[in-house]
């Protein structure tokens, strides 16, 4: 069975057809179906059977899995929620239905939207011009690979097919990185050396093609030296389905396409050290416990926990976690989701979320149990990470937070002993200027489009007070 669930594909059926430049009439015709049907479909007046899907792989070649799937599009509702709420469009008082007929019905123009408006945001923040006449030039090049990423679920089903080849023959009980530098040496006459930081500049790692030798530095922790020497590999044994991948991915230019490329071959990395079937088999079986997959695989926790979002695999599927990597400042350095990500794209991270609380508990698993505005409930989980390089070069630490919607917190090794019925929970929300919370102590700027309740009488709890959308009476 493809799924439980009733599928309304209407903006995929309907970019199929004028992709393939056919009428209704002729589509319907190929499918056997009469054309006022396949207008419902592509209208969502109707649901796309099991049935019908078989017939488009058939007629068209599609992938059923890709056509299916919920991650299909890059913009959900929930993000053009949070772009419509910016004080630059809220008073147009769009409503979230007209949002989410957007998203589901128009994803490219969706897409636009928020390309346009993270472009904007990031203009502002850098406070420079573009130096291009294209205005593409304003899209950063970690933005839109992280569309690129969310796009496809963290999960890409060629170099995982590619990997757990590899890593499979490569599989070692006494040692990862040996079996790695071996299959270099052997099968690409790279070798593989390490060097004192002090020869290798502000590098932590390099390759020269001409010597083929592979520079690691001293500096560089046991575990990302074996990361260095899978990235390495990954880049040699895919070269050509990486370069595949990057080409159809179409990036705006040069450096973005190199970036995704380097994305791409850091997920090849992980696969290779954490085979897909053998890794999942063994989360399922520690419970998710962090610190033994570490272990077991001779990775760190960060690329634990990154592997850990990427188990999506069609009838063989992880926790669906979702990760942040954040620094001390709170800069967010990664994002990750195989699924629902709960906190906003285009801003922080609520500071009520513990993710900030781990730095003032470093090196301790620090758990929370946290609702969002719309009542579900996560698991997450916070600790502090080293840098990959040691020494003065790298700074402090970071943190890493991991979570799952807490119907999956019974599967995993931290929450064992947790009653999870009873324990409190945390209320948390999005970036602070569309969060709908009112009485929280620890808003930093006041809600986009509502009328503020200030009173010079009276102080609230939160800084900034607002009314309710539904009452014109101040809460606080």
């Amino acid at each position: 069975m493809l799924t439980d669930q009733k599928l309304f594909l209407g903006h995929r059926l309907r970019r199929l057809r004028r992709e393939r430049e056919l009428s209704q009439t002729a589509m319907a015709e190929s499918l056997g179906i009469s054309p006022s049907y396949l207008n419902h479909l592509e209208r969502n007046q109707r649901p796309v059977t099991a049935a019908l899907l078989l017939k488009l792989a058939e007629k068209y070649q599609v992938d059923i899995v890709s056509f299916a799937s919920p991650g299909g599009h890059k913009t959900s509702p929930e993000a053009l929620v949070e772009i419509f709420s910016d004080p630059l469009l809220n008073d147009l008082g769009v409503p979230r239905y007209e949002l989410a007929e957007l998203a589901n019905n128009a994803p490219s123009i969706a897409d636009a939207v928020a390309r346009l408006y993270r472009a904007l945001r990031d203009s502002e923040r850098l406070q420079v011009m573009p130096e291009s006449d294209d205005p593409r030039s304003l899209v950063t090049p970690e933005n839109w690979v992280r569309d690129y990423i969310h796009q496809h679920r963290n999960y890409y089903p060629e170099l995982e097919e590619a990997a757990e080849t590899l890593g499979g023959a490569l599989s070692d009980p006494l040692s990862v990185a040996e079996p790695l530098r071996r299959r270099l040496k052997e099968a690409w006459g790279i070798t593989a050396q390490v060097m004192p930081q002090s020869a290798m500049g502000n590098l932590s790692q390099t390759y020269d093609a001409e010597r083929r030798v592979f520079l690691i530095s001293s500096q560089l922790r046991a575990e990302n030296r074996t990361f260095a020497l899978a990235y390495q590999l990954a880049s040699a044994e895919f070269a050509g389905l990486l370069d595949r991948m990057v080409n159809e991915a179409a990036p705006p230019d040069e450096g973005i396409a190199q970036l995704l490329r380097m994305s791409l071959a850091n997920y090849a990395a992980g696969a290779i050290m954490m085979p897909y079937g053998k890794f999942l088999r063994s989360a399922e079986e520690m419970h998710y416990s962090i610190d033994r997959l570490c272990g077991e695989y001779g990775a760190n926790v960060e690329q634990v926990c990154h592997r850990l979002t990427t188990l999506n695999r069609p009838n063989a599927r992880g926790v669906p976690f979702f990760m942040l990597r954040v620094d001390p400042a709170g800069n967010i350095s990664k994002r990750y989701a195989g699924e629902k990500f709960p906190f906003s794209r285009f801003g922080g991270t609520c500071p009520r979320w513990n993710l900030h609380a781990a730095f003032q508990a470093a090196g301790q698993v620090v758990t929370q149990l946290i609702e969002t505005p719309d009542g579900h409930r996560y698991f997450t989980v916070a600790r502090t990470i080293e840098r990959p390089i040691k020494a003065e070069l790298a700074g402090g630490l970071l943190a890493i937070g991991l979570g799952c919607d807490i119907s999956y917190a019974h599967k995993l090794h931290c929450a064992e002993g947790i009653d999870l019925d009873h324990a409190p929970v945390t209320p948390v929300g999005p970036a602070c200027t569309i969060c709908p919370r009112m009485d929280c102590a620890y808003r930093a700027t006041p809600p986009a489009g509502r009328k503020l309740a200030v009173h010079e009488n009276r102080k609230t709890v939160s800084p900034y007070p607002f009314v309710a959308e539904s009452s014109s009476t101040a809460q606080g």
